[in-house]
């Protein structure tokens, strides 16, 4: 496995895609504002990947 999550920064919000492999999305993608509750929200989301993947994952912008 080579766990990543994809970052899109725009102006305010990013999309967000994870993958736990290369031909392996991880859920849907979804956006994320640059809040302090929604940013907490990505780090708890990152937590799982790495969970699920059972290794430190990539994130990539």
């Amino acid at each position: 496995m080579n766990p990543v999550v994809g970052l899109d920064v725009a102006k305010g919000e990013s999309q967000v895609q994870a993958f736990l492999d290369q031909a392996n999305p991880y859920g849907k993608s979804f956006s994320m504002k640059h809040t302090k509750e929604e940013l907490d929200q990505f780090l708890d989301f990152l937590k799982e990947v790495e969970e699920v993947a059972g290794q430190m994952h990539m994130v990539i912008l």
